[in-house]
């Protein structure tokens, strides 16, 4: 079956390597636009008309838009990659039709960059080499000094400026095999070379070298070059991609998510050709075993364990179910895949399954994600008529088919067993456990569960090896995560970091930092199942485990960053009211518990609050989280237990005091006029929807407070700021 395997493969590239060339886009200048939901909703659309139009009008054949997956980076978009052949990428960020005309006029014609809108106002790429120096948890831990300060040493020395080259602190490139212990790596962009270094005569010698002679040093190269090199590559130039490691998301923003031609050219289906060429699905097992994956939808589960389980039961039917019911408020990672790298999703399921033996896969998407549904049925079409997907799997004697079911938004069906009732046509409510879906699950057979994000990480186990992906992560969890980075934070968007990396260097690192540059005052992770980290404890490393332990939880990746403009009070009582609205009402402990906990939250709220609210909120919470039948009810106290935990003199300021410090409570604030800063012009008094404000113009009005509903359009409206809110 090897040689058939690798015949089919061998065929299949060959293939597209003709189908690529006879496109004849090789050579040509390439414009890179971003297709997912985000970009589109962000005027994507727009602007690839406009550039096609200003293509059609100039008559040249020599440039091609190429469309691509969502980069991640939510506050900048539309971005626009522009590809010139011999010089490194430039991307530009918020582009409109106004901006296309200048990206176009000035730097793909006359060849220079629009410095003013370059992602992150990054300078000419071209003007210098930039030196990447890995900062990933086992790069040079051992080391008796930093080999990045050396170097800045060493080229202050040799007189060489900041105009000739860069120096950038990077994340994991993942060129570890187990621990670097003194070793460090450096990345050089634009010439892709990744060296290592392990003392100062090799910092010298990159400086001697590579920097005043350009010449390339090869006793320190690198030759088996890592997975994010290419990636590094493209988005080096910008810290929020420097820090980040992409693993899961390693094709997004860069490959056609339509093209299977494009992800075979860049080694797609290549572990799955490994995975039948083995002949040994106990080995696929293995090697996710020692790469200790950990379910990525929340429950932190061992991936390679969990197939080992179903893959030893007697029953032979098996089925295969890619999870990706993805419903926190504020998350956004599995859409981002399944929508900018299909065929990976598809390539992780189809060796998942040959691992379990299993016959039939389906994808649960929800029915809100019309873009994601139509990419992976896109995948699965071409899959099929490939000969990759459906009977005899690339001449291998295996037989695997895919198909979507859709899901109505409940978020409960997020739990594996309401998600297999939901598949059955049965209303989506939680089944007691045990038994576990790996021994009965869909139709009473074993089932293997995973998400979206799990999948996604599966080709690189393959192809780069498990001992490789556990070298990224920590002693317990390998690999990287992906969080939805949202809140009050600068940079919003979808981030890929190892696992082990401290919260607040993804807050401040890569995000940016908080908006406005407030105080930070908590990390929400886990979405509404999830808990509150103070700011005093950003220094926790991202895992399962510590985030467990602070009362929170990993969940699918969702990171809320809040500042001291939030109240926390009142962001628990927004996430218990979605827990509590996407109960299931199976039992009693969730369904009463979290509509009874909602009451007392909003008592508080409401300024009605009592100080014995505070132990029965607590005793409740802890009574839902120990009896509830599922992971849904036993987390929907986590905001709860943790704001109390953290927080509690907020609580009591709002009980005590009446009082909401972050002004979001809207019955505990009220709007007052100051007599010294009012100048009577009306606009108040105008505006107010209940007419609750008097006065005589150019004489100080007054607010009428029992007739005042606390809109706020008063305090909007005021160009003097004589409207107080207190």
């Amino acid at each position: 079956m090897t040689n058939t395997v690798t015949e089919f493969y061998k065929a299949l590239t060959a293939k597209v390597d003709e189908t690529l060339k006879a496109q004849g886009d090789y050579g040509k200048i390439v414009i890179q636009i971003g297709s997912a939901t985000c970009e589109n909703a962000a005027g994507a659309v727009d602007v690839m008309d406009e550039f096609s139009k200003h293509i059609q009008s100039s008559g040249r054949e020599d440039i091609v838009i190429h469309r691509t997956g969502c980069t991640g980076r939510c506050s900048k978009e539309p971005i626009v990659g522009v590809h010139v052949p011999g010089k490194m990428p430039v991307k530009y960020e918020r582009v409109n039709r106004d901006v296309v005309h200048k990206i176009f006029t000035s730097h793909i014609q006359k060849g220079l960059p629009l410095a003013e809108q370059i992602l992150d106002g990054s300078i000419d790429p071209d003007q210098q080499l930039e030196f990447l120096f890995c900062e990933g948890r086992r790069c040079g831990v051992d080391a008796p000094v930093s080999y990045r300060e050396i170097f800045e040493r060493k080229l202050k020395e040799a007189g060489v400026g900041e105009d000739k080259v860069r120096i950038t602190a990077a994340s994991c490139f993942g060129a570890c095999q187990g621990q670097c212990g003194s070793r460090a790596h450096v990345l050089v962009r634009p010439l892709r070379t990744l060296y290592s270094v392990s003392s100062e005569a090799d910092v010298d010698l990159l400086v001697q070298k590579q920097v005043l002679k350009h010449e390339e040093v090869p006793s320190l190269k690198v030759t088996d070059k890592p997975i994010y090199q290419e990636f590094f590559d493209l988005y080096g130039d910008v810290s929020f991609f420097n820090r980040q490691s992409r693993v899961a998301m390693r094709n997004s923003g860069i490959l056609d998510p339509e093209s299977l031609d494009e992800y075979v050219k860049f080694g797609g289906f290549k572990a799955l050709a490994t995975s039948l060429g083995k002949n040994d699905p106990e080995w696929v097992i293995n090697e996710v075993l020692k790469a200790k994956l950990r379910g990525r939808g929340g429950g932190g589960f061992l991936t390679g364990k969990k197939w080992q389980m179903a893959s030893q039961q007697p029953e032979k039917t098996r089925y295969l179910i890619c999870n990706g019911d993805e419903g926190d408020p504020g998350a956004f990672m599995d859409r981002g895949m399944l929508e900018s790298d299909p065929y990976s999703i598809v390539e992780g399921m189809m060796i998942g399954a040959y691992a379990i033996q299993a016959c039939k896969g389906f994808y649960y998407i929800r029915a809100e994600y019309p873009l994601a549904i139509k990419r992976i049925q896109n995948a699965i079409e071409k899959c099929r008529a490939a000969g990759i997907l459906g009977d005899n799997v690339m001449g291998s004697g295996w037989s695997f088919d895919l198909e979507i079911r859709l899901g109505a938004g409940a978020f409960v069906c997020g739990e594996e067993t309401a998600l297999i009732r939901s598949i059955e046509g049965e209303r989506g409510q939680p089944k007691v456990r045990p038994p576990y879906p790996v021994v009965r699950g869909l139709w009473g057979k074993p089932t293997a569960i995973n998400n979206v994000e799990t999948f996604a990480n599966i080709p690189a186990i393959i192809n780069y090896g498990g001992d490789w992906f556990a070298s990224i992560g920590t002693e317990a969890s390998g690999g990287t995560k992906v969080f939805a980075l949202a809140g009050k934070v600068k940079h919003t968007g979808l981030v890929e970091v190892p696992l082990g990396t401290p919260l607040k260097k993804v807050v401040f690192d890569i995000g940016g930092g908080v908006q406005d540059d407030l105080p930070l005052k908590a990390i929400q992770t886990g979405g509404p199942a999830g808990g509150f980290i103070p700011a005093k404890w950003a220094d926790m490393e991202v895992d399962f485990d510590p985030l467990a332990k602070a009362g929170s939880i990993m969940g699918s990746g969702g990171m809320i960053v809040l500042s001291d403009e939030d109240c926390m009070v009142d962001i628990s009582k927004f996430y218990l009211s979605f827990t509590q609205e996407e109960s299931c009402g199976k039992c009693t402990p969730c369904r009463e518990g979290t509509t009874r906990m909602l009451e007392i939250l909003e008592k508080i709220t409401s300024g009605k609050g009592e100080l014995s609210d505070l132990d029965r909120l607590e005793r409740l919470a802890r009574l839902c989280q120990q009896t509830s039948l599922c992971g849904l009810g036993r987390a929907a106290p986590n905001p709860i237990l943790s704001s109390l935990k953290h927080f509690r003199e907020e609580y009591i300021e709002h009980i005590v005091e009446k009082r909401c410090k972050a002004k979001k409570c809207v019955a505990l604030i009220h709007y007052e006029i100051n007599a010294e800063a009012c100048i009577g012009c009306t606009v108040c008094a105008r505006n107010c929807p209940v007419e609750c404000i008097s006065g005589s113009r150019k004489e100080p009005h007054v607010i009428n407070q029992e007739r005042c509903i606390k809109c706020g359009q008063c305090f909007e409206v005021c160009r003097f700021d004589a409207v107080e809110r207190v």
